[in-house]
């Protein structure tokens, strides 16, 4: 005896709801690896070209900067400015960079008074809102003194516990050798703002 026997199998021209799902989950995984390749990619070249990250270890930038923090400095098309803040690579007594904010520059007089705690730049009182107080620590440096050209006087805003152009151990700048002036703080990450300040000293 022959039986016979018929197969239906029905396609679904638009198919099943699962078959929907999955195409567009793999999308949407495809387009969000896409974009955070993408940023890695554009940050990479930020900080390999522009941006340089550089760890603050020491407190003599207290409290514009802390031990810990890091920040995006650049040196492209950089020539150092009063008020700058600037990672220093030239040879010191403490034998490591240094970070410090630049007071003078070439041809300016500098004098501090350390009985008055008063620091001036061609003759004028600089207002100085991020110091973490006034200057009364001396080192060997005699005052009034004038920047050479092509030179920078540096100190850190923790006047006090910090060791810079107030003493010929350090003394000086030579521009060549400021890597760069920092931008911004990318750690921590609640506190990005680098306090700058916008008095003049002419």
């Amino acid at each position: 005896m022959r039986v016979n026997e018929e197969y239906w199998i029905e396609f679904s021209p638009s198919g099943s709801e699962d078959e929907k799902k999955a195409p567009l989950i793999w999308r949407l995984l495809y387009d969000w690896t896409d974009s955070a390749v993408g940023s890695v990619f554009i940050i990479f070249l930020l900080f390999a070209f522009i941006f340089r990250p550089v760890g603050v270890d020491g407190t003599s930038m207290v409290p514009t900067l802390n031990s810990g923090d890091w920040v995006a400095i650049t040196g492209f098309t950089f020539k150092p400015r009063r008020g700058d803040i600037v990672v220093i690579t030239q040879p010191n007594e403490v034998r490591e960079p240094l970070i410090k904010r630049v007071i003078a520059v070439g041809g300016d007089t500098v004098n501090i008074d350390f009985q008055k705690r008063e620091v001036s730049i061609n003759g004028k009182v600089l207002n100085e809102p991020y110091i973490s107080e006034p200057t009364h620590r001396f080192f060997d440096v005699s005052f009034p003194l004038t920047v050479p050209e092509g030179k920078i006087f540096v100190m850190g805003d923790n006047r006090n516990n910090s060791k810079d152009s107030r003493s010929s151990g350090i003394g000086f700048i030579d521009e060549r050798y400021v890597l760069g002036r920092a931008w911004f703080r990318f750690y921590p990450f609640k506190s990005w703002h680098i306090e700058y300040s916008s008095f003049s000293y002419d």
